[in-house]
């Protein structure tokens, strides 16, 4: 890191620590009559404020405190996007334990590595979730209690469980006092806890500050505008990366409050009802829950006016069709950001410069709104070749992405031999390849372990994999690179057609051709009913790239 140089003593207070907890606490002092909606289970709608989530916020630390939770103790929470969820992102931070969010999709195994290498001693779990709970409970020795979030109230005593040491979620918060005193914690300390999900190795932990979290919570509000006037509804699942940020965000500025509940791909229904009924205006999510829900969108017979609304897009590149579809259909503008669990997420977003918006035309504004966006003030950002020499912003010479700043992690939580993932200058190592052009926007090319070499040269699986899915009969697709006798790698493309839609190979062939020069297009186009995925929904290139690892070896015998 660099040297830090100190120069004449300010007169500020330093010392005031930047707790999360003063973030639902100001909040309520200035919005304390805002208002929050929570789909249930069974498709009502529940109605608080932030006044009532913050009472309820109190007693549930103090309950807490009256089970044995204390300062810098880890607690896992398996719940969906619901106002219990969003009070337990408070309540447990606040009283200076650390919430450690579990991912719903991992395998029991993983989720009980999580657990233990964490060494959480509660487990907060919705009654909807009990199985996987269950499943995972006899390898986590040290978990000493299990609090249950019954469904509509029920009596956790009538809840049938192999759990031993259960407690209700509802029952500590009613019998909870109403005023909790929260520790001032040294802001360094850990708010929370999220693994990655990698598809090679264990799972790492990222054990956020409350200064990281504060930070970042201010850089999300300036950067996506949210304010008093708009309705945020948390669409990304809370377990993962802090849900990105937003619902955390939305309170600081004393947003609407919206949370899904539980859904999945195949209850769209309910979360499209969701959107139009509640007026959302702020959402996130990733291109595999925005594509489905803009198929289902395309079927109804009256499509909803959301004009003005922004949804952030990140996890993958969205495709130009894809947010074309919603400004055409909805009025919806989606908005392109970046990040990783390591990033809490934030990197960069892409909105356009009022001087780039007077100087390009539609197209290329479309091509331009691919990209992952401006790196947000507050970070430091570089691009190095193999070598680790650093290159130019000039928007072609490619390198690995690296990041330093006051939301990027230092270092894994005890994971021997990560260290070669950070530079001696403090810099993230992202593992993403990409460009920085000369007016500062990133455009990513690769997962480093993704790029395919061909011939001597790169080919970009993203970008074939986003013109793909611009073909009218695409409705997703996969590219990578495996291994060819002769050229070392050569693309593999995957690809599920929408449904009633036909297309052959030439055909997608001659659409990628556009764009691609001849030597460049895949040489095998696989139709597909799906395509792999990993837990977080991103497309599983470890898993395509080694079931096909062969098919191009057997063509040249």
């Amino acid at each position: 890191m660099a040297r830090i140089v100190k120069g004449f003593p300010a007169t500020s207070q330093d010392d005031y620590q930047l707790n999360v907890t003063n973030i639902i606490r100001h909040g309520v002092r200035n919005f304390g009559r805002q208002e929050i909606a929570s789909r249930k289970h069974d498709g009502s709608v529940f109605r608080y404020t932030y006044a009532d989530a913050y009472e309820r916020m109190q007693r549930l630390a103090n309950g807490l405190s009256s089970i044995g939770v204390n300062v810098g103790d880890r607690v896992g929470v398996l719940a969906w996007n619901t106002h219990e969820n969003y009070e337990i992102y408070f309540a447990v931070p606040g009283m200076g334990a650390v919430m450690l969010l579990l991912n719903l999709r991992l395998t029991p195994q993983d989720l009980a590595y999580v657990i233990n290498h964490s060494q959480a001693r509660f487990i907060v779990v919705d009654q909807t979730l009990l199985k996987l709970a269950e499943a995972v409970a006899p390898h986590c020795a040290k978990v000493e209690a299990f609090i249950v979030i019954p469904m509509g109230g029920q009596d956790v005593g009538r809840i049938e469980t192999s759990l031993k040491n259960v407690h209700s979620y509802e029952e500590l918060i009613e019998k909870g006092d109403p005023a909790f005193h929260w520790p001032v914690m040294d802001e360094t300390s850990a708010y929370a806890a999220c693994y990655t999900t990698g598809t090679t190795g264990r799972p790492k932990g990222v054990y956020y500050s409350h200064r990281d979290v504060y930070l970042h919570s201010m850089a999300i509000g300036l950067n996506s505008d949210i304010t008093t006037a708009d309705t945020y509804c948390q669409i990304v699942p809370m377990f993962h990366a802090l849900g990105w940020g937003l619902s955390q965000a939305a309170t600081l500025v004393g947003a609407r409050l919206v949370f899904s509940g539980m859904y999945t791909l195949d209850t769209l229904e309910g979360l499209s009802k969701l959107i139009v009924d509640e007026k959302i205006t702020v959402s996130a999510g990733a291109p595999a829950i925005f594509m489905p829900l803009l198929e289902y969108i395309k079927g109804l017979d009256q499509k909803p006016n959301l004009t003005g609304a922004r949804f952030l897009s990140g996890a993958s590149e969205p495709p130009v069709s894809m947010m074309k579809g919603f400004a055409e259909l909805t009025g919806v503008e989606i908005v392109h950001a970046y990040g990783a669990t390591e990033t809490t997420p934030l990197v960069s977003i892409n909105r356009i410069m009022p001087w780039l918006d007077k100087e390009l035309s539609e197209d290329e504004k479309w091509q331009l709104r691919k990209k992952q966006g401006y790196i947000v003030s507050g970070l430091d950002v570089k691009i190095v070749d193999p070598d680790g020499n650093e290159a130019p912003f000039d928007g072609k010479t490619a390198g690995e992405i690296l990041f330093r700043g006051p939301w990027i992690t230092a270092r894994y939580h005890d994971a021997p031999g990560s260290e070669t993932q950070f530079t001696e200058d403090g810099y993230w190592k992202s593992g993403d390849v990409g460009t920085i052009d000369e007016n500062g926007y990133l455009k990513l090319t690769d997962r480093l372990k993704d790029v395919i070499k061909s011939g001597g040269e790169w080919i970009s699986s993203v970008d074939m994999e986003n013109e793909l899915v611009g073909h009218p009969a695409v409705l997703e697709a996969a590219v990578v690179g495996v291994p060819h006798p002769k050229w070392e790698e050569r693309p593999l493309a995957m690809v599920r057609l929408r449904e009633g839609a036909r297309a052959t190979a030439d055909e997608l062939r001659e659409h990628l051709s556009k764009i691609f020069a001849k030597w460049q297009l895949p040489d095998e186009i696989l139709f597909v009913e799906e395509i792999p995925k990993t837990s977080v929904g991103k497309i599983n290139k470890k898993e395509i790239r080694h079931e096909y690892a062969g098919i191009y070896k057997k063509g040249s015998e």
